[in-house]
């Protein structure tokens, strides 16, 4: 029997909580072989935090941390291939997402690290990378991506779905089940990026696990409203963000005007409430008859946000990617896996009317192994 040509996936999001990684082969069906969640170095995690605002001597700290970043994907591949049991010489590609450090499609630009002739040389493997650009070089928002994946994967004939990927920002990609109708996506906010700042900053933890701390709070309905009145929010689509928009100093300049703060368990309770009602309120916008709702990246574990997602779409099934067969903490890893495909066929894998880009374009950037 022939051996099935394998791809590789490498994903680290605005979270900055790992690098995803995922051997995966797509014919005759994508099928997930192996997974990884390789660790993120603490003291890289914080020069990417820096680089991600303004600051001194930004291109000297970029270029090394774009070598440093390349190194860690390496070692997440070397790992990945070793679990599986796979040579890299049965991998047709990786495609690296790489880190976005900067992303300004207002300014013509986005910008991620992570260098992939690095990850071609250290594993052998062909890497294709650098996916934002082209669009963005064609009139797009180079953002988000994915949708069209989802679409590749996850589109039904018979019932309306959107498929929400709850990462660092959250993203929404509409899948009609009318054929005749286009995929609507976009970025509707911050899911999980404002959350783990602020518990970070407060209890010394990553992260809410399961919403607990948000929970045991109470909205502050005059935050909330504050917050909800931020101009991204009522943007129409195409529309992409990042930490440029949504980021701890954001949250302190807003909380300055109001007469009394809240305490900080309930601007964790507020902020949560905050990716759940952006979301859903671009949800309700689109007037989809009761669409089935999947979650996909590190927010559909949060118990918390997932009811206050249920409780604010009561018609509406809300499940995760689980249930279409592909575990919601790979979906975009496995994402970019297909996208390197896509470019080593030529084929095109951007939406223009997801991204406003002039048309579809193949993306990516390829370094032979």
């Amino acid at each position: 029997m022939k051996s099935p040509e394998y791809f590789i996936g490498l994903m680290s999001g605005t979270s900055l909580d790992s690098i995803d990684a995922v051997l995966v082969h797509f014919a005759p069906e994508v099928r997930l072989h192996t997974c990884l969640s390789h660790p993120l170095h603490l003291e890289l995690r914080r020069q990417i935090l820096q680089l991600t605002q303004p600051g001194h001597d930004e291109i000297e700290r970029m270029g090394r941390l774009d070598i440093a970043l390349a190194e860690a994907f390496a070692e997440a591949v070397h790992t990945l291939l070793q679990q599986a049991g796979v040579p890299a010489s049965q991998v047709r590609a990786i495609g690296s997402h790489g880190q976005t450090i900067r992303h300004r499609p207002d300014a013509g630009f986005s910008l991620q690290i992570g260098d992939p002739n690095t990850i071609a040389e250290r594993t052998g493997i062909t890497t294709v990378a650098d996916f934002r650009r082209r669009d963005l070089a064609a009139g797009g928002q180079g953002a988000p991506l994915v949708p069209a994946f989802h679409e590749a994967l996850f589109r039904s004939s018979k019932r309306d779905r959107v498929i929400v990927n709850l990462g660092g920002m959250a993203n929404i990609t509409l899948l009609p089940a009318n054929p005749a109708s286009p995929v609507i996506g976009y970025d509707t906010g911050p899911a999980n990026v404002l959350m783990d700042s602020w518990i970070e900053h407060h209890k010394g933890t990553g992260y809410d696990r399961n919403g607990s701390w948000a929970a045991s709070g109470e909205v502050a309905p005059k935050l909330l409203s504050l917050l909800l009145a931020h101009p991204f929010f009522q943007a129409p689509p195409p529309k992409s963000t990042g930490r440029e928009d949504f980021n701890r100093d954001w949250i302190e300049q807003t909380l300055v005007r109001l007469e009394h703060a809240p305490s900080p368990v309930d601007v964790q309770a507020t902020l949560l409430e905050l990716t759940a009602a952006s979301l859903c309120n671009a949800i309700h916008s689109h007037c989809l008859m009761t669409p089935e709702i999947y979650l996909c990246g590190g927010g559909s574990h949060n118990r918390q946000l997932v009811e206050r997602i249920q409780a604010r779409l009561p018609d509406c099934q809300v499940d995760s990617t689980a249930a279409l067969g592909l575990e919601p903490d790979w979906v975009e890893a496995v994402a970019f896996a297909w996208f390197a495909m896509r470019t080593l066929q030529q084929k095109t894998s951007s939406l223009p009317e997801v991204t406003g880009a002039k048309g579809a374009r193949i993306l990516g950037t390829v370094c032979p192994a």
